[in-house]
């Protein structure tokens, strides 16, 4: 309790003594009767009420109580600093009692230091010569709404009258949002138009769709912060086609027939809806007293001779169209016979591949020798777009339309913005990214290959055998901008790896693909449950793994390193890694980068502190921003553990030579709130520190820059530089240069040439009693937790080795791999030293 309100209690404290011993003179009955309060005894005229921060603008807590003499605020149990009251005193003029007001302010950073723990309340206490009082508690709470809906409305086709249904889940927010509902743009109201009912759980009800009910309908949620739509869901009422009566017949015609006829008119089928089924005409024979007689004659001659003359002109068009298409078959079989497309896929670049004048070249065996990878000419399917793949409506890529690319040098010809745009014109499909920096594509074959994006850990590996024979499949890889997601987070979930795209979905794999791609968990297992998420046809995301409990019937399955998350799967998607912590000792790997202008002209000099998932794709996202701002980096980054404590991110900058610079930041420290960095899903997340130096002449900057979780870990970074003239390479050093071609395609893709491949899989898979076999060679390469994995396929030795080529493909050493093979006691070694040529 303050010091200056210890005097008063222990008056009061007197006061109430001398009342107990009154009542214990007074006997049982004293002790047992309730008295009013005394006339003298303070109450509130005006009590603190809840509030709501919006953003960083602090709120105010008013009390006003009669008659008192002191009125103090507490907050969380303990008592407000009395300089921290603003006070006012006046007299009620129709009873001459005192009366006082106290006020205070609460900021955001007062809330946030106790966030998660409980909530934060402040009452009021006063006191009169009489007694005190305590206000009811006002709880301050910070307001927001998350950007992502839990749940959006979909898009739907129904019949005319049939009810409709449309959900949404809004976001999470404080206060709780409200929900209203529009249709193309244009609010909906259910009192003026009773056949629309909105639920409590926020859905929306079409009674009875009308053909006007058509239209795009979006949930939008509001609160005191800021007011969210979600994506439109397009309503479509169609209308069933439905026959008029039987007209009435004809007369007879001179062919002794007589017609009826009928309309798709009653109600005509409307916005997509079903034609009418049946005959629209009718005949029938007449009778032989309604047919007209006619005579044979002339007329007759000339009309048969015509008959004749137009079936002789049909028959030769059809003889030239036979050989018009069995001319341009016969070219096209040349193509498809020429033995490296049926084989690789490809010819050597300069060489152009002759057409075969014998059709028994379509036999030729499979030319292995090959191991460059490109090709001159085109590339097609050898089946009909029928016997393609079909996939239905989704937020996901349709197939891709039948046609050819031209490849060489394992990448695809032509400006990459014509394959984006394609894809991103399907009518829906519309969060496919338009920037190619982050997208790579190619045409693969059953020779297989790889996809990278470059500077960003992200890969698809396509192993051989895993594109069946006589398919060719352009293929795509790309990663999702966050600002693009709707990947629902709850309670502790995280983001911990990049949302990555492969497609197009639909397409048939014979044997699983792997994505690399990086995470950001710590490498203590034992404390996370993370999930792979894929989106469905529908756009919902769904758990299609548990990491530590895969089963191996399934069309998925995860390997988790220090840094890298490895997925195996039979099926092309969207995917992403979400973690939920199960202590508070769960934490993430955090990247800190400090950048500074690369060039100052002014006596201003700021420095930025990015905080963001430690990922690759995020740290060349900052690289690349920061180079368009003019900025460099300025101290190697730094990794931070990041735990799941609900407390805040604190930096700040000490030890500034006061002689040549100042700090112009208001407070001792920046904060970034917990919830901010823990869902993982905003990005650039950076404190700004604006520094003034005294003189323009100043160049020299000497400081230390604290970066720590409050009751967590921290870092500190002791900066030295020259402003104008510090060159040193920290860009190029620091982040990861990758130079590895976006696609490659056929034998160049793989560090085991495909002969050798298939040799060492026959080689193991078949068991050994000794355990010579795909055991050993799993144990010898360090992958023996994942013995039931491989065992459930049909070559093990296979998916073992596709898991070996994406761990080292930039440092892939055969010589290691065949002194593992020698270790398991197999010839196989030796054929590691076959030169390019005879492999």
């Amino acid at each position: 309790m303050p010091l200056h309100l210890r005097p008063f209690v222990r008056w009061r404290c007197s006061i109430v003594l001398a009342s107990l011993l009154f009542s214990c003179a007074g006997g049982e009955h004293a002790a047992t009767v309730t008295h009013p309060l005394p006339a003298g005894f303070p109450h509130f005229l005006v009590e603190p009420d809840d509030v709501y921060i919006v953003k960083n603008k602090p709120v105010t807590l008013t009390c006003r109580s009669t008659p008192a003499t002191q009125i103090y605020f507490k907050c969380n149990g303990e008592w407000v600093h009395q300089d921290d009251h603003l006070i006012e005193r006046t007299v009620d003029p129709a009873t001459g009692l005192p009366v006082m007001q106290v006020k205070i302010d609460i900021s955001r950073q007062q809330v946030e230091k106790i966030f998660g723990l409980e909530d934060f309340w402040c009452q009021c206490v006063a006191w009169s010569t009489t007694g005190t009082q305590k206000s009811q508690k006002a709880y301050v709470r910070i307001a927001y709404l998350r950007k992502n809906f839990e749940e959006e409305p979909l898009g739907k086709e129904v019949a005319l009258d049939q009810e409709v249904l449309l959900r949404c889940h809004p976001p999470e927010g404080v206060p709780t949002a409200e929900v209203e509902w529009q249709r193309n743009e244009e609010l909906i109201d259910p009192k003026a138009d009773p056949n629309f009912f909105i639920t409590v759980d926020h859905n929306l009800i079409i009674k009875q769709a009308r053909l006007a009910d058509t239209g795009n309908y979006t949930c939008v949620a509001k609160n005191i912060v800021a007011r969210r739509k979600s994506s439109s869901a397009a309503v479509i009422v169609y209308v069933d086609g439905g026959w008029s009566e039987w007209s009435k017949w004809s007369a007879c015609g001179t062919d002794c027939t007589m017609w009826r006829s009928r309309e798709c008119t009653q109600p005509a089928p409307g916005t997509g809806g079903k034609s009418c089924q049946g005959l629209d005409l009718q005949s029938l024979n007449c009778t032989s007293e309604q047919c007209p007689q006619t005579v044979s004659g002339a007329e007759d001659v000339a009309l048969y001779v015509g008959i004749v003359a137009v079936a002789l002109c049909l028959t030769l068009l059809l003889v030239v169209l036979v050989l018009v298409y069995r001319r341009k078959k016969a070219g096209l079989d040349a193509d498809v016979a020429d033995s490296s497309i049926l084989t690789t896929g490809f010819q050597p670049m300069g060489i152009k591949p002759t057409k075969p004048e014998n059709s028994h070249l379509l036999t030729i065996q499979p030319d292995l020798t090959t191991t460059t990878t490109s090709y001159q000419g085109t590339l097609r399917s050898r089946h009909d777009m029928a016997q393609k793949f079909s996939v239905s409506n989704g937020p996901l890529l349709e197939p891709l339309p039948n046609g050819s690319q031209t490849l060489h040098n394992g990448k695809l010809p032509g400006e990459p913005g014509d394959f984006v745009s394609r894809l991103a014109s399907q009518s829906y499909f519309k969060t496919l990214p338009r920037d190619t920096v982050n997208t790579s594509y190619g045409t693969f074959n059953f020779l297989g290959g790889r996809l990278t994006l470059p500077n960003t850990g992200i890969s698809l590996l396509i192993p051989p055998e895993a594109i069946p024979r006589g398919k060719i499949y352009e293929i795509y890889l790309t990663v999702q901008r966050k600002e693009d997601l709707r990947l629902p987070l709850a309670g502790c979930q995280t983001l911990m790896s990049p949302v990555i795209s492969c497609g197009p979905p639909g397409v048939v794999l014979t044997r699983p693909v792997i994505i690399s791609m990086d995470h950001c968990s710590d490498a203590c297992p034992e404390n996370w449950a993370i999930r792979l998420k894929k989106q469905s046809y529908e756009g919902t995301w769904e758990d299609v793994l548990l990491l530590g409990e895969e089963l191996v019937s399934e069309p998925y399955y995860c390997q988790l390193e220090a840094e890298t998350c490895r997925v195996f799967t039979e099926q092309l998607g969207r995917f992403a890694l979400v973690g939920e912590s199960l202590s508070m000792a769960a934490a993430k790997r955090l990247k800190l980068l400090l950048f500074a202008p690369a060039y100052c002209s002014t006596l201003e000099y700021t420095i930025r502190v990015y905080c963001t998932d430690d990922t690759q794709d995020l740290i060349k996202e900052v690289m690349q921003m920061e180079a368009q701002l003019g900025g460099r980096l300025i101290d190697e980054p730094h990794v931070l553990l990041f735990k799941d404590s609900y407390h805040n991110l604190r930096l700040s900058i000490h030890d500034l030579p006061q002689a040549h610079w100042r700090s112009k930041l208001l407070t001792g420290y920046q904060e970034i709130p917990f919830y901010h960095i823990w869902s993982g899903s905003q990005r650039y997340l950076h404190c700004t520190f604006t520094l003034e130096r005294l003189s323009v002449s100043t160049c020299e900057l000497s400081c230390t820059l604290c970066v720590w979780q409050v009751e967590g870990e921290g870092q500190s970074f002791s900066l030295d530089f020259n402003i104008s003239k510090d060159n040193r390479p920290l860009d190029s050093d620091f982040l990861l240069v990758d130079n590895s071609t976006p696609a490659l395609a056929g034998p160049s893709a793989f560090q085991i040439p495909y002969l050798i491949r298939q040799k060492i899989c026959s080689s193991l898979d078949a068991p050994c009693p000794n355990g010579s076999d795909w055991r050993l060679l799993a144990q010898r390469l360090k992958l023996e937790r994942h013995m039931s994995f491989f065992a459930s396929k049909a070559s093990p030795t296979s998916v073992i080795l596709d898991l070996w080529e994406v761990q080292h493909f930039h440092s892939g050493n055969l010589n290691q791999l065949a002194a593992v093979m020698a270790e398991i006691g197999k010839q196989e070694a030796m054929i590691f030293l076959v030169s390019d040529g005879e492999c």
